[in-house]
């Protein structure tokens, strides 16, 4: 008898459980959202202000304080925060305290395409619009830039990034006709002419060998190029 009256206390506390986490579950769901909490990750510089991410939040022509957590659709929220040319990704959830929180993390431009009109490319190597927010302090690529020579483009803006020495000195991009590229250098006005992308990281040891000894031996501000293009050398000439 004594254990048929357990499994009966067992019965009907699990029964109230269920009814209290039930009777909560409703309870949080009627009640509205209590606010909106949008957070930038990752980069100090805004390409996109809250203002705009907070109007993105419209849903059904309501903004989300004003709808019910049950219709409350924060995958849709998210692909369409997403889905803006400044960011690169969105997470949205509710808190338990019934907050839209919402998490942005914005696209990182690593050149400045100047054309007309001016365009970023970005650290996957797409194309990204300049922002009427902020102006990022990137490399300045001139010559034609196209999809045909997007992927070549993005490899060597990849290499500079990752490169703790080209990062610090190289200032411009320069994409002639024939697609082979040159770099402007800050300080110096030597051209660095690299041609393509292939051996780079050849083409650019030998480049940095060159510069540590020239710069040792003061003649950096003697060159007019500097070419790359040779396997095993690298050859100037002065102004």
């Amino acid at each position: 008898m004594h254990k048929y009256k357990n499994i009966a206390k067992g019965v009907l506390l699990f029964t109230l459980v269920v009814f209290l986490y039930a009777f909560s579950a409703k309870r949080n769901t009627d009640l509205p959202i209590a606010k909106t909490n949008i957070e930038f990750v990752g980069e100090d510089h805004l390409l996109i202000s809250k203002n705009i991410v907070d109007k993105l939040l419209i849903q059904n022509q309501q903004a989300v304080e004003c709808m019910p957590k049950d219709i409350l659709d924060l995958n849709e929220l998210e692909s369409k925060i997403s889905s803006h040319p400044m960011i690169e990704k969105a997470e949205v959830y509710l808190t338990v305290n019934g907050e839209v929180r919402v998490e942005v993390a914005q696209r990182k431009p690593l050149a400045r395409v100047i054309s007309e009109p001016s365009f970023y490319i970005d650290s996957r190597g797409g194309m990204m619009p300049l922002s009427p927010e902020h102006s990022a302090r990137v490399i300045l690529l001139y010559g034609d830039v196209v999809a045909s020579n997007l992927e070549a483009v993005n490899e060597l803006l990849q290499y500079i990034a990752q490169d703790e020495f080209l990062k610090l000195y190289v200032t411009e991009i320069i994409v002639n006709e024939e697609q082979q590229f040159s770099l402007a250098m800050r300080t110096y006005d030597f051209e660095v002419v690299v041609g393509t992308t292939k051996d780079l990281d050849k083409k650019m040891n030998n480049f940095k060998a060159f510069y540590q000894k020239a710069k040792k031996d003061k003649l950096l501000q003697t060159y007019k190029t500097v070419n790359l293009h040779f396997d095993r050398q690298v050859v100037c000439t002065k102004f």
